[in-house]
């Protein structure tokens, strides 16, 4: 069952009686086949308009959506033969940002990203996809090791942020991130990004800083999230909607900004609505990117990277 929205209230109350339509055809035998055509349409219609007018604020809802795809899902849908690896050989292993090699189509690749988790349990266990030091330092690892075997490195960004907690202070959460982020930078083979759900902050450049950063269609990336900024600038949260619109979180204002280079579609409904599809889709522009970049050598590889975030607001 799809978990609805605040905005999406008219479209569940027009799918509620469709489905009501369906049990009086089944239960009485009821022939109301033209009604539920009819409705059926309406709400379809209705859900791409509303998906179609999406507001900051409303798309920073859509990409939080608790049935939104994770990293679990891309690497069922969209990679094959995943090796999982863990720790960071100095602390311990990381939840919230797991990693591997696998293979998209018949490359094979390193596949960095963080893991929300898809219900109470896996939430608490994968710590709401916010890194740690360990995890941060567990990405580092793994992209120097794609690095001495020469395979490419995509990453599935989707953190409100990485975690805040005394104890990831204590270990060098800030050092963590920006030795990440230095690793990004320094990486001699290709390097796709993905902003797939929420990109917060610098626990999603510490694994978005690539020559080629693509965003879903519904995703969001920015420096702060919206009620952080509402408190700051308004000292309420209950500004969040504000602060989401003049931030430009967007994909299409980032888009339009250069901060990211590629919107890729989602399902009408957004990602939770057809994780596969979706999961499918980005496998597929993941794939045309790195055709791309594997006809260039390091040097220009690491030239494109360079050049792209030296321009960055200018």
């Amino acid at each position: 069952m799809i978990s609805y929205l605040e905005f999406e209230k008219p479209i569940a109350s027009l799918e509620q009686r469709i489905k009501e339509m369906r049990t009086l055809e089944s239960d009485d035998g009821v022939d109301v086949a033209s009604e539920i055509e009819r409705l059926e349409t309406k709400s379809d219609e209705l859900l791409a308009s509303t998906y179609a007018s999406l507001s900051p604020w409303q798309k920073t809802q859509v990409a939080r959506h608790p049935q939104r795809p994770h990293f679990r899902d891309y690497i069922e849908h969209a990679f094959t033969d995943f090796m999982p690896l863990g720790g960071d050989r100095a602390y311990g292993d990381d939840e919230a940002i797991m990693g591997g090699f696998a293979k998209l189509g018949d490359r094979r690749v390193m596949v960095i990203g963080h893991e929300k988790g898809n219900d109470t349990q896996s939430r608490i266990k994968h710590n709401f996809g916010m890194g740690k030091p360990e995890g941060y330092r567990k990405a580092i690892r793994l992209m120097e090791l794609a690095g001495r075997f020469g395979l490419p490195v995509v990453t599935l960004v989707d953190t409100s942020g990485a975690f805040p907690g005394i104890e990831a202070e204590e270990r060098g959460q800030a050092e963590a991130i920006a030795r990440s982020t230095e690793a990004c930078l320094a990486l001699p083979t290709p390097m796709v990004s993905v902003i797939v759900g929420e990109g917060g902050s610098g626990g999603a450049v510490a694994l978005a800083s690539a020559e080629r950063v693509l965003m879903l269609e519904h995703a969001v990336y920015s420096v702060i999230s919206p009620e952080g900024c509402a408190s700051i600038l308004w000292r309420t949260s209950e500004k969040a909607a504000d602060a989401a619109q003049a931030m430009k979180i967007t994909a299409q204002h980032l888009k339009r900004l250069g901060v990211i280079d590629r919107i890729v579609k989602e399902p009408v409904g957004g990602a939770h609505r057809d994780a596969q599809r979706t999961a499918v889709t980005l496998g597929k522009a993941i794939g045309e990117e790195l055709d791309k970049l594997g006809k260039m050598d390091s040097e220009a590889i690491l030239a494109l990277r360079e050049k792209r975030f030296l321009e960055l607001g200018g």
